[in-house]
C-alpha cells in the first residue's frame, strides 16, 4: 500500500492495481465516489462500473448495509432476480461473482469499492478483511489526490493517480441539454439509453457527442 503514489508510472500504475486485485483473489476492480468512477484496474471493471451508472442496476447501488461487503457469490443465480439487465450483460463479460465494499471517509458513506470474479464462490474472510484495508486506503489515496494534477495526471482509471473519469458525460450531458432545450437530468438520461442501446461506452458516447456524431 506504500507504494501507492502519484508520481508512479504508467507500468508502475498497473502492476500495482493487478497486484492489488490478486491479493484479494479477485480478476479486477474499482472504485466509484458518487457518481464519479475514479479509479479501475481493468477494462472489464470500468465496463462494469459503467453498466451499473447506465442502467442503474448493481449490486454497488443502495447498499444497505454500509459496515459489511456485499457478496454476489453467483451472479446467475442471485443477481438475474434483482438486476436482470445487468445480470445479463454481466455475464456476457463473463463475470461469475461480485463484491462490493463500501468507501468510506470518517463516518461518512462516499462511494464503493467494486471487484469481480470469473469463477463463482465467497470471499475468504481474510480477503474480505484485506478489501477493508484497501478501500480505506484508496479512500484517502482520492482525498489526497482529488483531482490528478497535470503534473502526474496520466488519464482516467490509473492506480495512483486520481481523474474524474466521467468528465466527457457531464459535457456531453450539457450538450444534449442546450441542443435540446431539456433539463439536465432528461439529458443524460437520453445519453445513457443512447449508450445502453448502441453497445458502447457511456465514455464513448459521450465523446461522439460532443464531437457532434451522434444524432441528438
Amino acid at each position: 500500500m506504500d507504494s501507492l503514489h502519484g508520481a508512479a508510472d504508467d507500468e508502475q500504475r498497473r502492476v500495482w492495481a493487478v497486484a492489488c486485485a490478486q491479493a484479494l483473489g479477485l480478476g479486477g476492480m474499482a472504485v466509484s465516489l458518487g457518481q464519479e468512477l475514479v479509479w479501475f484496474s481493468d477494462t472489464t471493471s470500468e465496463r462494469l462500473e459503467d453498466l451499473q451508472f447506465v442502467l442503474g442496476q448493481g449490486p454497488g447501488l443502495f447498499l444497505q448495509d454500509e459496515a459489511a461487503v456485499r457478496q454476489v457469490p453467483d451472479l446467475g443465480r442471485v443477481l438475474a432476480r434483482q438486476w436482470p439487465q445487468y445480470a445479463a450483460e454481466a455475464g456476457q463479460l463473463g463475470i461469475e461473482a461480485l463484491f462490493v465494499w463500501p468507501v468510506h471517509i470518517g463516518a461518512v458513506l462516499v462511494g464503493t469499492m467494486t471487484g469481480y470474479r470469473r469463477t463463482p464462490g465467497p470471499l475468504t474472510p481474510q480477503q474480505s478483511a484485506e478489501g477493508w484495508l484497501v478501500a480505506d486506503t484508496l479512500a484517502q489515496h482520492v482525498l489526497n489526490h482529488w483531482p490528478a494534477g497535470s503534473e502526474h495526471g496520466s488519464g482516467p482509471g490509473h492506480a495512483g493517480a486520481v481523474d474524474l473519469h466521467r468528465t466527457e458525460v457531464h459535457q456531453a450531458t450539457g450538450v444534449l441539454s442546450e441542443k435540446l432545450r431539456i433539463p439536465l437530468a432528461e439529458a443524460l438520461d437520453r445519453l445513457r439509453a443512447q449508450a445502453y442501446t448502441s453497445g458502447m461506452s457511456l465514455t464513448d458516447t459521450a465523446h461522439a457527442v460532443i464531437r457532434r456524431e451522434l444524432p441528438r
